[in-house]
């Protein structure tokens, strides 16, 4: 079992203020020491001998991320790409799919507000139509109704976000690459805020696609995320709506060669720094293990919400049959700017989750905003504890 003590001890941020309490890792978690000596120690490289220089002697380290990930995910290096984000990944990957006028896409009531955004600009631009199937009364997407829409409507893409950012929910989205793959429907995983909590297999999820940022429960750097694009994805010559040089090859004054592998996902110009300390981020998680990572953080999350359920007036949101990392709470007492400023002041890090955030969830849970708190593996008990006292 891992050493808290020492977890926190190769945590630079915890070192130099053994008395911040950070539970905004569904924000941007704490990089331990070898994500932030990566970085430095590339970005000094460059300084001392140039940009390409650097990429070039340290081509064999930057390969690494493609295993890295691959082993977090179960896959394969030649389905990993490089992204700047989640976001960034996730709109590479709609624009490879060849939408037409009337072709719908099939989603959820509790998709991240940035596809769902993402899925109405679809609609203006391409006459796409967005397909929602309705949650269950306990929480989280009716799966049966998801297999009705898809069975009627045959979307040519069906997205799932795993974990909201409003939410503590997970989704079921094992169950539902099944269902896609039994129809053969293009499925697309946001992971963004279940990588680094959660163990994850692209195998067992049966997805085409995944996208995920670095920055979160991955203790990773801003700036950097991943994508995963699935065999029969490469196979269909899925590609970039705009590829590049990196992309593809410019074979003749008028064809281009789409690449092999999923690098056609990815852009030339990449921050190796930031791919490195990504590739850093992502074995730091494996050699703690996903598996206890994921028990403990879903440990603390129980505690959090038990201990600010016990407060008077509070009410905890979060619903669904399992729940992870992220909690969310609400009181009517509470003014979000003053709560969170209350908080700052005692170095605690939360967030507030808005309205425009959540358009669907929030109305149906009568609040217009949520505090967040998302605890990390290396937090502890006495923080929850800590944050719960000053509320």
């Amino acid at each position: 079992m891992p050493d808290i003590s020492a977890l926190r001890a190769d945590t630079p941020a915890l070192v130099k203020n053994p008395n911040l309490i950070h539970l905004n890792n569904a924000g941007a978690a704490l990089p331990p020491a070898p994500v932030l000596r990566a970085i430095h120690e590339h970005l000094d490289l460059e300084a001392h001998i140039g940009g390409y220089e650097a990429a070039d002697a340290k081509a064999t380290d930057i390969a690494g991320f493609y295993t890295a990930i691959a082993r977090l995910l179960n896959a394969n290096p030649r389905n990993i790409a490089f992204a700047t984000s989640a976001t960034d990944a996730y709109a590479r990957i709609l624009s490879a799919i060849p939408f037409r006028s009337g072709d719908a896409i099939l989603t959820t009531e509790n998709d991240y507000v940035s596809n769902q955004i993402a899925f109405l600009a679809l609609q203006k631009r391409f006459g796409v139509k967005l397909l929602r199937a309705r949650d269950t009364a306990e929480g989280g997407v009716d799966v049966a109704d998801f297999e009705i829409l898809l069975k009627k409507h045959r979307p040519v893409l069906a997205a799932v976000t795993h974990v909201p950012t409003n939410s503590g929910l997970v989704q079921p989205v094992a169950e539902i690459g099944k269902i896609c793959r039994e129809h053969g429907v293009w499925y697309l995983v946001d992971a963004c805020q279940s990588a680094g909590q959660m163990a994850l297999d692209v195998e067992k999820i049966g997805c085409d696609f995944l996208s995920a940022t670095m920055r979160k429960f991955m203790r990773g750097p801003r700036g950097a995320g991943f994508l995963f694009a699935s065999d029969r994805a490469l196979d269909a010559g899925l590609e970039l709506l705009l590829p590049d040089m990196r992309s593809a090859d410019w074979t003749g004054p008028d064809e281009y060669a789409t690449h092999p592998t999923a690098q056609r996902f990815e852009y030339w110009e990449m921050p190796p720094a930031l791919v490195l300390g990504g590739k850093a981020a992502a074995e730091y998680a494996l050699s703690v293990g996903m598996d206890w990572i994921e028990n403990r953080v879903k440990m603390l999350a129980d505690l959090t919400r038990k201990k600010l359920a016990e407060l008077p007036g509070v009410q905890v949101l979060d619903k669904g049959a399992e729940r992870c990392g992220i909690v969310t709470a609400h009181a009517t007492h509470w003014d979000s700017k003053t709560l969170l400023e209350k908080l700052w002041a005692e170095n605690i890090n939360c967030r507030v989750s808005s309205l425009t955030s959540a358009q669907i969830d929030f109305p149906r849970k009568g609040v217009t905003w949520a505090l967040r708190v998302s605890p990390h593996y290396f937090n502890t008990e006495e923080e929850v504890e800590r944050m719960v006292g000053v509320l």
